[in-house]
């Protein structure tokens, strides 16, 4: 799948928008699953975390899409999918239920968290404006 390629033709910035975007549009369909699968109290646990994931995934995809800092949401989503993966391998049942928490854990939250968190590390910061007494002036926040 070369969307989700390294070395992709497309410019680093388009895929990780788009895997970002994808992943946050997948989240809808497995809430609907979990909805109809859990009991309504644990459903609305997990569907309320993944809603919240989402939300963030998707605006950090549109922000590096349209070249602003993404900061806040991809800590958000690096954080929340942390805690998933954590909360599911601590809740899980012995055999195939640990299994499928530990591959989701690996192959997909785990990696999706470490790329948010290198994009919120590597985001520039927001220039910040400030209003003085005769007038207006932009100050420079030199990132790290």
């Amino acid at each position: 799948m070369a969307l989700l390629a390294l070395d992709s033709p497309l410019p680093t910035a388009l895929w990780q928008s788009r895997l970002l975007t994808l992943t946050g549009l997948a989240l809808l369909p497995w809430m609907g699953y979990l909805a109809a699968t859990l009991p309504p109290a644990e459903a609305a646990a997990w569907i309320a975390l993944d809603t919240l994931e989402a939300a963030c995934l998707l605006a950090a995809g549109r922000r590096i899409r349209e070249g602003l800092p993404a900061r806040l949401p991809a800590t958000g989503a690096a954080l929340l999918l942390a805690a998933d993966a954590c909360t599911d391998l601590l809740t899980s049942a012995p055999g195939t239920e640990l299994a499928a928490a530990l591959a989701m854990a690996v192959c997909a939250e785990l990696p999706l968290a470490a790329l948010c968190a290198v994009l919120a590390r590597q985001s520039p910061r927001p220039h910040k404006q400030a209003t003085g007494g005769s007038g207006t002036y932009r100050k420079q926040v030199s990132s790290r």
